[in-house]
């Protein structure tokens, strides 16, 4: 007994060794789903699709929808085969559609249903390709071939299903039938394979897909046997997280092409999966799974569209932007010499940071703003540099060089500072045309602007391929040209565009997308564009990204702070995609022009995108673990890097509920379904909800929905409206809450936390702050009783330990976030809570809890400390005089 196919081992290499050295004397095949399989995600789905056959032809009534036929079909074999009785379980395809119902079909001879059943297998019906190299080779060393299947079809039909010219003639190719001997593999057929064949066993090798009749009963006679697995469990469960379903008499499979099923994908999914070599470690076999079995499909689909819609305009060059570009462009080549298309792709430098510079105006400080805030987390100096500028280029900004723009205010200053003056204006006007000459020089090198003549007439049309999500370079780039006096239509084709490509659209461009145009089909568009960063690593080079030109036009690439076991990872899901349309295009040549195209069929793109967006809303366990490591740079001249799964949202994971997912914004997490996937009960219900089993709302609280509200004052004692949170309690009954502010001149915040009267127990609060324009992050965190004993409370009450008793909806706990930062403002801040709560009755009637008396003293204790220390250091002892001055006052009733 050979070993079984396991994950990426190329078990037929030893099918070939051992005809090559001659030691089998008999070559034994399965035939379904072994030599020949369907274009169709079960053998079932044929029967769906023969339907609409049989309707088209006047041989079925309307009303027999294509699942009400399959659901009959199956019933009739299953009839058939039970009313036998003495003769056995083994029918043909003329005794199942005996067992129709009289009547449905009119006066549909009973020939001319199963002759239309037999075309369409044929139409369907694929030859393994790695198959039939292993019947060349042992026709070459004269080893015989024999064909033993469980199958309802009669020695003429199967001829017609094998005529092929993969396999050559088949005349000569003993066949034993299931159906012929009364007996199926498991119950008796292998015997008489041997008695008639009167070879042992151990002369015999055999292959087949299922796993007893293929495998274990020949395998207990002798015979060597090799399991032809087409699906395993980890593929399986990626088939069932796309809401594929799997069981052969199941459901009814969902968006089937009428004439091409599932195109072959289902099946060239399984097979690129198990193309792969033997990986030293199962991080590198998930991410080679990703990318045989998830990016390599779609990305193939968006690579023969691009080729397709370039052949289709005559356009004959293509300019993937990097880093997308090196990837994209092998594939779109691929996909064009597969399909004879006189189109090529090459990669061009192209950035979002180069060609918004490019395209700035310096003489617009709004444009300078919204330029400068486009980085994250970027310093003043840091800004400056991006634009050409030194320090003291800039003197109003010398004293604000280390503060990180991260508000408006600060925004707001740099950008009049460095448009306020003609001087400084003309400076970056430099900067900007510099930037602009050497992008175009670049393009030009390259050859993507050849005929365009400047100031001349219409120079052509410069078409960009790329991921896509809002066409922002091809805005910026068509802006810049424009600027030059270049005359170039620049269009773009897009994996997906969402809302974003609007302005694209208002420009006069030409943007289409492949699974989504402009925001449709939102679901598509929404899940994709939320979650791009795990597509945009796998696609992108192995190098940092454009930040610039030389003077002679060569690419300047900013430093990549990724792992070597990363970069390990990236290359091995780009092996995994290129296997896949490595796969897919050997079917292509080999049909000789009939293979379907995944470029025009509607079925096609919504298979696709259910492939796609299934990965990124329901991540496997073992996914999150590789993926959830991989960091990701900013990219704008910011040195900010941060990990796909980040770790500050790692202990909130349990306190997390589906809704909480959607809140987060794309800064707190990039992928959301990698933190649903690390914890078992957040991970189902987010299956659920993306299965449609379930909505939502479901899992919120009943009734009046209540809302964390966060409040910040300034220092000129002014409270500021509020952000708010929905507040939700989860599977473990934990709340979590997450929100952020930026202003200048924050001192304090408050915090409205369940939003209702409750008795909450806080398990921790995390305060992650700017202070003082300093670019390191000041992290605040209170999580023990000494934390939240000098606290203020504004209509609620602490009770000692974590727990607190709101009173209103209103009821707040102050934080000082600028005292406990020292320093005198804070510019902006993040906020996460963590807590658990029991709501009481709105009516403010029910028992209050009994309040420790020790800790309200403990905490008045606390709270007069602080403020002495406040007035001491604002106005020295004649402060704290002053302070005690008020409160004897009070005491008194005096309220002067």
């Amino acid at each position: 007994m050979l070993t079984k196919q396991e994950t990426g081992y190329p078990l037929l290499d030893n099918v070939h060794r051992i005809i090559a050295d001659r030691t089998c004397s008999v070559l034994s095949l399965d035939i379904f789903d072994t030599v020949l399989w369907r274009r169709v995600p079960r053998p079932t789905d044929t029967f769906a699709l023969l339907a609409s056959r049989l309707r088209d032809a006047g041989l079925s009534p309307p009303w027999v929808t294509d699942a009400t036929l399959r659901r009959m079909r199956i019933a009739a074999e299953r009839d058939a085969r039970s009313s036998r009785d003495a003769l056995g379980t083994e029918v043909s395809l003329f005794d199942i559609w005996r067992a129709m119902p009289d009547g449905v079909f009119g006066a549909a001879p009973l020939e001319r249903l199963v002759e239309a059943e037999v075309g369409l297998e044929r139409e369907l019906t694929v030859v393994d390709l790695d198959v039939a190299e292993v019947v060349q080779a042992a026709r070459k060393q004269d080893v015989p071939v024999v064909l033993v299947s469980d199958t309802y079809f009669t020695e003429e039909q199967l001829a017609r299903l094998l005529d092929r010219p993969e396999l050559g003639p088949m005349e000569g190719v003993r066949i034993f039938r299931s159906n012929q001997h009364g007996t199926d593999k498991a119950s008796g057929l292998w015997e008489i394979v041997l008695r008639d064949l009167g070879r042992s066993p151990e002369q015999i090798v055999h292959i087949g897909d299922h796993e007893i009749a293929d495998h274990e009963v020949p395998a207990r006679l002798g015979v060597r046997t090799v399991h032809y697995r087409r699906l395993d469990e980890p593929y399986l469960e990626v088939l069932e997280r796309e809401k594929e379903p799997v069981e052969a008499l199941g459901d009814h499979a969902p968006g089937l092409d009428e004439r091409d099923g599932d195109f072959g994908l289902t099946s060239l999914r399984a097979k690129a999966v198990h193309a792969g070599v033997p990986f030293s470690t199962s991080a590198l076999d998930v991410a080679y799974r990703y990318g045989a079995g998830v990016l390599g499909p779609v990305l193939t689909g968006f690579a023969e569209w691009a080729a397709w819609k370039a052949h289709e305009a005559g356009t004959r060059r293509l300019w993937c932007s990097m880093r997308e570009g090196e990837l994209l462009s092998r594939l779109i080549n691929e996909a064009a010499r597969a399909r004879g298309w006189d189109v090529e792709a090459k990669p061009v430098w192209l950035s979002r940071f180069v060609t918004s510079l490019a395209g700035l105006d310096p003489y617009d400080t709004d444009a300078v703003h919204a330029f400068i805030r486009t980085g994250y987390r970027l310093t003043v100096r840091q800004a400056l540099a991006v634009l050409g500028l030194q320090p003291g280029d800039v003197p109003g900004l010398a004293a604000e060089l280390d503060t990180v723009i991260d508000n408006g205010d600060i925004a707001d200053r740099v950008a009049r500072a460095l448009t306020e003056t003609p001087h400084l204006c003309n400076r970056l006007a430099v900067t900007v045309t510099a930037v602009r000459e050497r992008l175009i020089r670049s393009l030009r090198d390259a050859g993507a602007l050849d005929g365009a003549a400047e100031g001349g007439p219409a120079g052509g049309e410069l078409t960009l391929v790329d991921l896509g999500w809002g066409g922002t370079i091809q805005r910026l780039l068509a802006r810049a040209l424009h600027i030059a006096r270049i005359d170039v239509r620049v269009s773009g084709l897009y994996l997906a565009t969402d809302d974003r490509a609007e302005r694209v659209y208002m420009a006069g461009l030409r943007a289409e997308g492949y699974l989504a145009q402009a925001g449709h089909p939102a679901h598509v568009a929404g899940t994709v564009t939320r979650s791009p960063e795990i597509v945009e690593q796998c696609v992108n080079a192995l190098c940092g990204s454009l930040v610039g030109f030389t003077e002679d036009g060569a690419p300047v690439l900013a430093e990549t702070s990724d792992s070597p076991s990363q970069n390990a990872e990236r290359r091995t899901v780009q092996d995994g995609i290129l296997a896949f349309q490595h796969t897919w295009n050997r079917y292509v040549e080999a049909s000789g022009g009939a293979w379907p195209d995944l470029a025009r069929p509607r079925a096609a793109r919504e298979r696709l995108a259910r492939i796609l967006v299934a990965a990124l809303e329901s991540p496997t366990p073992d996914e999150a673990a590789v993926f959830g490591n991989w960091t990701h740079e900013d990219n704008f001249g910011s040195s900010e890097v941060t990990t796909l799964l980040p770790a500050d949202l790692e202990p909130a994971v349990p306190y997390l509920s589906p809704g909480d997912l959607d809140d987060l914004g794309m800064r707190d997490s990039f992928w959301p379904g990698l933190i649903a996937a690390s914890d078992t009960g957040l991970g189902a219900m987010t299956r659920a909800i993306a299965a449609g089993a379930i909505d939502r709302e479901a899992f919120d609280p009943a009734g009046e929905p209540f809302e964390t509200r966060l409040r910040y004052r300034t220092s000129d004692d002014r409270w500021h409206e509020p952000v708010r949170r929905r507040v939700r309690i989860n599977h473990n009954g934990l709340s979590f809450a997450r929100l952020a502010f930026e202003h200048h001149d924050t001192v304090d915040i408050s915090l409205a936390i369940p939003g209702r009267p409750a008795i909450v127990r806080v398990d921790w609060i995390e305060a992650r702050v700017t202070a003082g324009g300093r670019h390191r992050e000041h992290v605040l965190r209170w999580d023990k009783p000494e934390d939240f004993v000098g606290l203020h409370y504004a209509d609620c009450r602490y009770l000692g330990g974590n727990l607190m008793e709101f009173d209103t909806f209103y009821a707040a706990v102050w934080l000082p976030l600028a005292r406990r930062a020292g320093v005198p403002a804070v510019s902006s801040g993040q906020v996460t809570v963590a807590f658990a709560m029991l709501p009481q009755s709105m009516t403010g009637m029910a028992p209050r809890m009994p309040v420790d008396r020790r800790a309200e003293r403990s905490a008045r204790a606390a709270r007069l400390t602080e403020r002495l220390r406040e007035e001491y250091r604002s106005a020295g002892v004649k402060g704290v005089a002053a302070g005690a001055g008020r409160v004897a006052r009070r005491k008194i009733g005096d309220t002067r």
